[in-house]
């Protein structure tokens, strides 16, 4: 009987290795990376039990909890990520990126770790990963949307370079007194939303947040399958049971027209469009687009087109196995938007509860970041995450260049590392240049100034930037003098540098990162940082870059 079993299992194991064929052309066609979580996918013992019907008892693995419907084939799809290199000063005095709130990526790979298996590298985004966490900076004192900061110390993974940490903080709104909300639930019923993890967990996070709306508030709820369809006219918040009573009706099946919904739910927004209200539409979905408009282009311009109209957009993604987390970060970002990824109730209450403000009242859109560096202070410069939020020069004075949006109360966090002038950077090798000269640096770089710093915005509903500029100078601080958010957002930062296995991780290690998380863990009100240690020693225990997890950072200074 064994040997039937045996054979049945090798069929099924040559099956799975046809199909895969197909889907990695499909990688290689469209550019992304599709992986299989171990968490997701069945391991070989539930195949074989799965089949071997006759045979005299059940392997433990087969009593484990079923999968989600559709995620025994996890086609999952990451857009590459190429680290930063170190620039040279000379030749790159200016580093100009849009700035980034989103947080998806933490939430993302904290699911991966909590199933038992590593992320991938293209789903590690050090910088929301940072800008997950919540830190103390100062709010503006004057009139000014937000306030900016900067503090420099020791690199605690390259004790000779240094660690620069920009810093906003966007201006409180009291909650209370709030403006009005215009809120279009954009909710995607599809096939691929029904498991546990998607349309039940979708509709309890929105359970969370239309409690939190007053009588001034209106919902409107658009859905979308293989159509799309207006569920719920806009309805006053002071009526939470019609509004809950048409969230719990809903129910998964078919195929996903994403674009019918899209326009729907913007139509819908318009026609109720409050001036100087909370405008939003909140898209909830695995982004797992499959008619109408598929394509990442066409949704993309689409987003474009309908967020002239001033309404900004909300993406939250739910589920796993065929998580579109590419198209949804496109999608908040050419949207006015953010992106979040819900993979727990607690999560919801994050992102809709505790940071209701940030996520649903923009207070600064467009917002950019250009710093220009001292080449007296500063060799080479490193800006670590932000990869896909890269700008060029021109584009900081240019103000029809989309960029990023800033949340009430928000606190958003940039890390460069900088290797010093006279010292060793990592750079690539240049040739001489044959027809330019070197200009030398003017008096102004014999100052003491490490670099200048200038970040433009525009008001939610206005067209023109306003400009804010300060100088940035190094106090020679150690790493061990930095304040404990510096050291915190470091730590953070570190861990990402050794998920994604950077060559510069320098002498970082996992018990490095341990150590420096619980000695900067400071006031933890909802326990996101302590949460974040665990993180981190459950990464060293599933074996991820397990050579790595050894002493403490005794070198960081």
């Amino acid at each position: 009987m064994w040997q039937n079993q045996a054979s049945r299992c090798a069929q099924i194991v040559a099956f799975v290795l046809l199909v895969s064929l197909p889907l990695a052309s499909c990688t290689r066609n469209e550019g992304q990376k599709f992986v299989e979580p171990a968490a997701m996918a069945p391991a070989k013992s539930q195949v074989c039990a799965a089949v071997a019907a006759d045979a005299p008892s059940v392997s433990p693995a087969a009593e484990e909890a079923p999968l989600d419907e559709g995620d025994a084939f996890n086609i999952e799809s990451y857009d590459r990520i190429d680290e930063n290199p170190f620039l040279n000063v000379r030749q790159n005095p200016l580093s100009t990126i849009s700035i980034d709130v989103d947080t998806a990526s933490y939430a993302n790979v904290r699911r991966f770790f909590n199933g038992g298996s590593l992320p991938p590298k293209d789903a590690v985004r050090i910088e929301e990963l940072v800008n997950y966490f919540g830190y103390h900076y100062a709010p503006p004192t004057d009139d000014q949307s937000f306030a900016v900061h900067a503090e420099v110390a020791g690199c605690p993974w390259q004790p000779k370079h240094r660690l620069l940490r920009i810093a906003l903080k966007g201006r409180e709104i009291d909650l209370q007194n709030r403006p009005a909300g215009n809120l279009v639930f954009l909710i995607d019923v599809s096939g691929s939303m029904d498991g546990p993890a998607k349309l039940p967990l979708l509709k309890s996070a929105l359970h969370l947040l239309v409690d939190k709306l007053g009588e001034n508030d209106r919902v409107a709820m658009v859905v979308y399958a293989g159509s799309s369809g207006l569920v719920l006219p806009s309805t006053s918040g002071l009526y939470k049971e019609t509004i809950l009573a048409a969230l719990d009706a809903l129910e998964a099946g078919g195929s996903t027209n994403g674009g019918s919904g899209i326009q729907l739910a913007y139509n819908v927004a318009r026609e109720k469009f409050i001036k100087g209200g909370a405008n939003r539409v909140i898209l909830c979905t695995d982004g797992d687009f499959n008619v109408g408009l598929t394509d990442r282009g066409s949704l993309t311009r689409l987003i474009e087109d309908e967020a002239k109209s001033g309404v900004f957009l909300s993406v939250l993604g739910f589920g796993a196995g065929n998580l579109k987390d590419a198209t949804m970060e496109q999608l908040a970002d050419r949207g006015n938007g953010n992106y979040a990824y819900i993979d727990t109730l607690n999560e919801a209450r994050k992102v809709l509860v505790e940071q209701l403000g940030g996520t649903l009242l923009t207070i600064a859109k467009d917002v950019k970041l250009q710093l220009e560096f001292n080449p007296r202070q500063v060799a080479a410069y490193r800006l670590i995450g932000y990869e896909n939020r890269l700008l060029r020069a021109e584009d900081f004075n240019d103000d029809k260049k989309d960029a990023g949006e800033i949340g009430a109360g928000h606190t958003v966090t940039a890390l460069y590392e900088l290797a010093p002038a006279g010292g060793e950077a990592l750079l690539a090798e240049v040739d001489g240049l044959k027809y330019q000269h070197t200009v030398e640096a003017i008096e102004a770089a014999d100052r003491d100034e490490l670099l200048t710093l200038k970040l433009r915005y525009k008001e939610p509903e206005g067209e023109t930037s306003k400009l804010l500029e300060s100088v940035v100078k190094d106090e020679k601080r150690n790493y061990a003098q930095a304040s404990e958010d510096f050291r915190f957002a470091a730590s953070v930062a570190g861990f990402g540098l050794l998920l994604r296995e950077s060559q510069y991780k320098g002498n970082l290690t996992l018990g490095a990162v341990v150590e420096l998380a619980e000695a900067s863990r400071g006031a933890d009100e909802h326990g996101y940082r302590a949460e974040f240690i665990e993180l981190v020693k459950n990464a060293a225990a599933i074996g991820h870059a397990s050579a790595a997890f050894g002493s403490a950072a005794s070198s960081a200074q």
